[in-house]
């Protein structure tokens, strides 16, 4: 393994090109996998940060203008849009790390409204969204129809090495020292679960793509040396 400094925009110009060769014509769905930007609230998608890898939403937002300028249109869908109602997720309290980590992500929702329409015999509609977290109502979105060769870049944590399916999986990585700092007050009670994500999924060695985000404006890229 090797890992070598990589500005922002190389890093999101490589994905975009990496995205490119992995399915120049056929619909691809990629895992943005990571923790939200500093700061930042895990319920909400921030459209903007210092940084394209301040998280998985900036990172998105980037790719999106690097994926239009290949031609090749590009369908976010962030994970807290399928997230599940309170009264399932929040069973076993407001503050558990535990039910945050396996309990929140609506991934049956995930896999039938937005992975399967995209798989190839799929029927090419997707939804960017099921649940309103905020109203804890159905979003009422309307489904999106899929462009010939669109990327469909679905964003948040704990989206690696579970049931979900990806044609392309990247992650972010924060160290917990990092993510301890960025973090604000009212959601440290999540740090276990990230801690927990990291020991028995190993993300960072699950995915094709991995980052080191301690400081978004000076990542670091992991390479494998069978990669190279």
């Amino acid at each position: 393994m090797r890992v070598r400094p990589i500005t922002p925009e190389l890093f999101v110009e490589g994905l975009a090109e990496r995205i490119e060769r992995s399915s120049p014509r056929a619909w691809l769905t990629v895992a943005l996998d990571g923790p939200p930007p500093p700061g930042a609230n895990p319920l909400s998608s921030p459209s903007s940060a210092d940084s394209p890898l301040a998280g998985p939403d900036p990172l998105a937002a980037a790719l999106v203008e690097a994926l239009r300028l290949r031609g090749r249109p590009a369908h976010v869908v962030p994970a807290n849009g399928f997230l599940k109602s309170a009264s399932l997720r929040l069973e076993q309290g407001r503050t558990n790390p535990d039910a945050f980590y396996t309990d929140w992500l609506d991934e049956a929702g995930l896999r039938r409204e937005v992975l399967d329409p995209a798989r190839p015999d799929g029927s090419g509609r997707i939804l960017p969204s099921l649940w309103d977290p905020a109203t804890d109502r159905a979003s009422r979105a309307a489904y999106a129809p899929l462009e010939p060769s669109a990327v469909v870049l679905v964003t948040g944590g704990f989206l690696l090495g579970g049931a979900l399916g990806f044609d392309l999986t990247v992650h972010l990585v924060v160290s917990p020292a990092a993510l301890a700092r960025r973090t604000p007050p009212e959601w440290e009670w999540t740090l276990p679960a990230w801690r927990r994500y990291a020991a028995e999924v190993d993300p960072a060695g699950w995915a094709d793509v991995v980052v080191r985000t301690d400081d978004p404006r000076h990542p670091a890229l992991v390479e494998r040396l069978s990669d190279e």
